[in-house]
């Protein structure tokens, strides 16, 4: 079974959380590209501005993970997942967001997928 973490891009990095992925679609603010050390920036695996919007303005989690979920169907996306799939397979990844709420987020449904393989989503 894969090893994926959830982490928020402004800790410090940890050489145990392997590669370091950042599921933002806007790069974090007050971040250099050298403190965030990045291994990738899948944009594809980031929620749409209106969805990502359509949250923050008060949207529940349940029904943004349905919609997030959608996006995240498209063929783009899928391929995205299946390179990190094979990715988190080699070792483990941390998944970086800048958001606080880490268990209701979109890293969290991303972890989700890529825990399983493929041919079981």
């Amino acid at each position: 079974m894969p090893t994926i973490h959830l982490g928020r891009v402004h800790d410090p990095h940890r050489p145990e959380d392997g590669a370091r992925i950042l599921v933002d679609r806007l790069w974090p603010r007050g971040l250099s590209k050298e403190r965030a050390a990045l291994d990738g920036w899948p944009k594809p695996l980031t929620p749409s501005t209106e969805l990502r919007h359509w949250y923050h303005d008060g949207g529940d989690f349940p029904t943004f993970r349905t919609r997030y979920l959608a996006e995240l169907a498209a063929p783009e996306a899928q391929a995205e997942l299946a390179s990190l799939h094979t990715r988190s397979a080699a070792g483990p990844i941390v998944l970086l967001t800048a958001v606080k709420d880490l268990d209701h987020s979109h890293a969290a449904v991303l972890r989700e997928l890529l825990a399983h393989p493929p041919t079981t989503r």
